[in-house]
């Protein structure tokens, strides 16, 4: 049988060697069980072999189910029907599955019906559907909402609405974005008022919505009428009614199985979550970070999907009497495309680590208040790390798949540019990574703040204190290159020109990027031969873009600032 998981060797790897073991103690709470929920792991081993047991089942379920139909999918896409919104048949059969198999609730915890996985195992499963039909959204929703309500959430609303997440009952959607507040969500107004007897209501529009026709929603929305910006915005839960109207679904380039909608709300009925005028900077902020690292395993799972594509069909395409793929153009960018998506794979679940780290704390601090002080210290350091790692992950993996996307077109050549080719859905399907839950630019200023504060010199300084002995040249040239990128963290950090520090801003995050994949990618080497030939070829590519970026920053008179007006108006 087809599995998306067995036969993805670097996944495999990676599930291996990858330490989970305090996620994992963190997250069961030490195996206490207080929940007396007769499936729940009574160890790390007995965790692990649950986790491997559900990755099968949708691995099979995405390589037997869900992406044979993928290309119908997209041509059926979705139709809004009377105001209500009917996906294409095989999305619906796949979502059926999932529910039937209790699958939905992957994140959630058990006393809701949930499974009570970590976001790295997450990105595992969200990556084997993405490669089998990008535009299943639902599943990756359905743990974003889930978490939000679970941790910002009254208990009221988490007994009421969890169990039917966890069940697939209802679906679900973030629905933030306006007509006028895209990027800029300070400049949302859907309006929300409290009434006399203290129930609140919604007003207004939201646009772009993924998913928007999900029974259960979270709205930011203007609570405070007076006052502007992100204080005056609260968080509400909202279950659909007959006072809020899909007005559109959009016409997209891709992700056509996921319907994006224009919402109307009328006086519709919502729930605060959480405290009052905290809607955008602590809980809008949380749920997009978790997004992003939904985003970012999308983003992977499409590449390898790509890629996969392409290099079937660079070794059964004969032109000048032998496979493209034996071709030095071909093979070069067959090679670069398998090591963009290893260097990707290695920073995400690095990444989700950190944050399930950083969340098992918080939630041990909360159980055991006692234990407080001796893990603020820790808690604070994996916090810095995930506000650095989730953007770099985010821009790192999205702007990987569209290159992808693009090569394997470009290595089917003229048949790639046709609809008979699964190259050209992944294509369309990969633009939208790069701009949803903030584009990449927005990445960048979310990532430099973590470089120009030192969270960046404290991370590398920790993975310099490993064992590299395995692969001394290339650790080598690493410290070179880290050392042309630290002189030009300092030299940005001495200009007091704001409209040049951003200017750089990016090139500062992709060279940070880079080191830290370098690192990670050198790791992985320890374990594994091939690996090492991963590394070192990351690494000597690494190298020259990092002297490249260093030398424009030190040594450039950043003529673009000064002639950008005169050149485009």
């Amino acid at each position: 049988m087809e599995n998306f998981f067995t036969d993805n060797d670097d996944i495999l790897f990676h599930l291996e060697h990858i330490d989970l073991d305090r996620v994992i103690r963190l997250r069961e709470d030490d195996f206490r069980n207080e929940e007396n929920a007769p499936w729940a792991p009574e160890s790390v081993a007995d965790a692990k072999d649950s986790y491997v047991r559900v990755l099968e089942l949708i691995g099979r379920v995405c390589a037997e189910n869900l992406a044979p139909q993928a290309a119908e999918i997209d041509a059926q896409g979705v139709r809004l029907v009377n105001g209500e919104v009917v996906y294409a048949k095989g999305t619906q059969e796949v979502l059926d599955l999932f529910a039937k198999a209790d699958l939905m609730g992957f994140c959630l915890p058990r006393k809701y019906g949930g499974l009570n996985f970590p976001s790295t195992i997450l990105t595992i499963a969200a990556e084997m559907i993405a490669r089998a039909d990008a535009s299943f959204l639902n599943f990756g929703l359905q743990q974003d909402i889930g978490e939000t309500l679970n941790k910002f959430g009254s208990e009221e609303l988490k007994s009421k609405y969890l169990p039917r997440l966890a069940s697939g009952e209802c679906g679900s959607s973030m629905i933030l974005t306006e007509p006028d507040a895209g990027s800029d969500l300070q400049a949302v107004r859907l309006r929300a008022h409290q009434a006399p007897d203290g129930k609140w209501y919604l007003n207004g529009v939201k646009r772009f919505i993924t998913n928007g026709n999900g029974r259960i929603g979270l709205v930011l929305a203007r609570s405070e009428e007076n006052m502007q910006g992100a204080r005056g915005l609260s968080f509400f839960l909202y279950e659909r009614d007959e006072n809020m109207v899909i007005r559109r679904l959009e016409d997209k380039l891709g992700i056509h199985g996921s319907p994006t909608c224009e919402l109307q709300f009328n006086n519709a009925r919502g729930y605060l979550v959480g405290e009052r005028r905290r809607g955008l900077s602590k809980y809008t902020m949380w749920l997009m970070n978790s997004a992003r690292l939904g985003i970012a395993a999308q983003a992977i799972g499409i590449a390898e999907a790509a890629y996969r594509e392409a290099s079937k069909y660079a070794e059964e395409r004969v032109q000048f009497g032998a496979p493209v793929r034996s071709l030095p153009p071909v093979y070069e960018m067959l090679t670069e495309m398998k090591i963009a998506i290893e260097a990707a794979r290695t920073l995400l679940y690095e990444t989700a680590r950190i944050v399930d780290l950083k969340e098992g704390l918080e939630h041990m601090k909360e159980l055991h208040p006692d234990r407080a002080d001796q893990i603020n210290s820790d808690l604070k350091n994996y916090a810095r790390l995930a506000n650095l790692f989730t953007p770099m992950i985010k821009g790192y993996a999205t702007e990987m798949v569209n290159r992808i996307a693009y090569d394997a077109i470009q290595i089917h050549g003229g048949t790639g540019f046709m609809r008979d080719f699964n190259v050209e859905r992944h294509y369309r399907d990969a633009r939208i990574t790069s701009i949803y839950e903030g584009t990449t630019q927005l990445q960048v200023v979310a990532a430099i703040g973590g470089l120009t504060s030192g969270t960046i010199i404290n991370a590398l300084d920790e993975y310099e204190s490993e064992d590299f002995s395995h692969a001394p040249q290339l650790h080598k040239r690493l410290l070179t290159a880290r050392n042309r990128f630290e002189k030009a963290l300092v030299h940005i950090k001495g200009i007091e020109n704001d409209e040049l520090v951003s200017y750089h801003a990016r090139r500062m995050v992709e060279m940070a990027t880079d080191l830290v994949q370098s690192y990670l990618l050198l790791r992985d080497a320890r374990h594994s031969k091939r690996k090492l030939h991963v590394a070192e070829t990351f690494i000597e590519k690494m190298s020259t873009r990092i002297t490249m970026n260093a030398e424009f920053i030190l040594e450039g008179d950043s003529s673009l600032l000064r002639n950008h007006r005169e050149i485009i108006g």
